[in-house]
């Protein structure tokens, strides 16, 4: 118990007191007994800090909160935000900034943290008064690993901020990592205050992710959607299990696909190395072939790879994107063991993500992807994608391995809203899955669905499943765009410059609009449509029509999921 006078003090110092400077004051003393010091020893060490995240799937945003929570209890006033929900304009005013985020896909940032990354690599900044430290999220079967992180430290170090902890590069198990960033970062904080070189500990440990769900799966349907004399091979594809699979409308399915035999086994025969040979690489240890067709990516190998293949046969190679087999026939190793240096620099195998084309609230133990072959040309001749070949070319009741990647930045709108659905070619697929869900659900919001393709006699994906959703009123409006079946080539955003009056009134209304397909050049030019109608049927200059368009991706009601 406190002595009346000091009572008396203390009560009159909390009437006196603001709500922040209460929580301020809890955080201090808390931060005191946690660590059993005296108010003298630890007044210098109280500190305010900035803890920003940028999140795909909720793991920046689940650390960075448990980071401050830490810090609250080391007597630091902690501000977290999400870097969507940060004022940019505040960011020259930092001075202890610290940034935890993810890399989403081939080094991408999240869609949460895009307006960030934009900001502040297109604006001049002053950072000089900023110290700062970067936790970067990352998957190491990703070529491009961590980069948006990597972006963000160097750009802050651009500007003039100072580093006072190294970036720290997290994989998907990354707890450890993760806890030992963050006691760097509060030993920094005390001895910046104290000059005390005195470790701070932690005592809580850090929450452990829960790892990727690996499903085992066989293929029981494998259908080309495409006709006869069509141009492209776009397949249905139905994987069913022996457990429910746990996924949403939106979410995505990842695969890793496994190499050709055939070419595994030319690569071995080129090179002499015995199939048998035992390698151990920085995250798989096998047998050469093993690794080889498991594992290992041996096709279009990034540029870095094509600098280290040049370093162990010591020639001079273009800089340029072949397969392995490629760079064996035109610069050959010289024996085995070259190989084996070779085997052991090889990145591992990518995730494919195939956006699901089906509704769990239908198919509890199948799922549905919707996977186009994919053709290109290298050294004149026609290659395919590894993984849209393997599974447009897998038979009935093949085995398949995959896990389900959440997507919480494309999520279907409440029952009773209505929806706009953009998606030409396989953007179609996260549709059907839409389409699929409100039938099952008894969904009250109207549906209008844009596709298009080529010829609508070959390429009319699901035309079948469309057209009864149309006769039951699941869907209320569709519109078709087939570039090639006239003289000039109409797209989907024609289609929606067409309609362009009655579209508009729907999102006035509140229609959440989604769109879903190819990058370049689609989505850029649907984005520039939708501008081009908010100004000519919302009646708004250029600038208001971006704030329009604004407005929706703030409120949810514009969402991509583009590839």
């Amino acid at each position: 118990m406190l002595q009346e006078a000091k009572l008396k003090q203390l009560q009159e110092l909390i009437s006196s007191s603001t709500k922040e400077e209460l929580l301020w004051m809890n955080g201090y003393l808390n931060g005191i007994v946690a660590n059993n010091n005296s108010v003298a020893a630890n007044t210098n060490t109280i500190k305010k800090i900035t803890l920003l995240y940028g999140t795909e799937t909720g793991n920046s945003k689940s650390l960075a909160t448990q980071f401050a929570a830490i810090a609250k209890k080391q007597g630091i006033v902690a501000k977290l935000a999400g870097v969507d929900q940060y004022r940019l304009t505040d960011l020259s005013k930092e001075e202890n900034l610290f940034i935890v985020i993810s890399t989403h896909g081939e080094g991408e940032p999240p869609e949460s943290a895009k307006k960030f990354y934009d900001y502040i690599h297109q604006n001049q900044l002053q950072l000089s008064n900023t110290k700062f430290s970067v936790l970067a999220l990352g998957d190491t079967s990703y070529p491009i690993f961590c980069k948006t992180g990597e972006d963000v430290d160097a750009q802050l170090a651009k500007f003039g901020a100072t580093r006072v902890v190294p970036l720290q590069r997290c994989d998907v198990d990354y707890e450890v990592n993760a806890k030992q960033w963050f006691d760097k970062v509060l030993n920094y904080l005390q001895q910046s205050a104290t000059n005390a070189p005195e470790q701070v500990s932690i005592a809580e440990p850090i929450a452990k992710k829960a790892g990727k769900k690996i499903y085992n799966g066989t293929i029981i349907t494998n259908i080309n959607l495409n006709d006869k004399g069509s141009n492209k091979e776009t397949y249905h594809i139905e994987i069913a299990t022996a457990e429910t699979i746990d996924y949403e409308a939106g979410d995505a399915l990842a695969i890793i696909p496994n190499n050709k035999d055939f070419i595994v086994d030319t690569l071995l025969a080129l090179t002499g190395t015995h199939p048998l040979a035992e390698i151990v690489t920085a995250k798989h240890t096998g047998t050469a072939r093993d690794l080889l067709i498991n594992n290992l990516n041996i096709c279009y190998l990034l540029s870095s790879s094509i600098k280290k293949y040049a370093a162990i046969v010591e020639q001079d190679i273009p800089d340029t994107r072949v397969d392995l087999i490629d760079l064996i026939k035109n610069y050959p190793v010289k024996n085995e063991g070259q190989f084996i240096e070779v085997i052991k620099m090889l990145s591992p195998i990518a995730p494919r993500l195939y956006t699901i084309s089906s509704s769990p609230k239908v198919h509890e133990t199948e799922i549905h992807i919707t996977v186009r072959r994919d053709e290109f040309i290298s050294h004149e001749d026609k290659r395919y994608g590894l993984c849209s070949n393997f599974l447009g070319d897998a038979e009935l009741d093949t085995p398949i391995n995959f896990y389900i990647h959440k997507n919480k930045h494309f999520k279907l709108a409440a029952p009773e809203k209505d929806i706009i659905m953009i998606g030409p070619g396989t953007g179609i697929a996260p549709f059907r899955s839409f389409l699929a869900e409100r039938d099952a659900t008894g969904a009250t919001g109207k549906n209008w669905l844009f596709f298009g393709e080529q010829h609508f006699q070959k390429d009319f994906l699901y035309q079948t499943e469309l057209q009864n959703h149309l006769q039951t009123e699941v869907l209320h409006n569709i519109s078709l765009a087939f570039s090639r079946d006239q003289k000039e080539k109409v797209y989907v955003q024609h289609k929606m410059l067409e309609q362009g009056k009655e579209l508009f009134s729907w999102i006035e209304n509140g229609a959440s609009i989604y769109l879903s397909g190819t990058k370049h050049p689609m989505s850029n030019d649907v984005e520039k449509s939708l501008l081009d109608l908010f100004e000519q049927y919302g009646n708004k200059t250029s600038e208001e029509a971006k704030a329009y368009w604004e407005q929706l991706k703030k409120e949810g009601r514009y969402q991509k999921e583009v590839y």
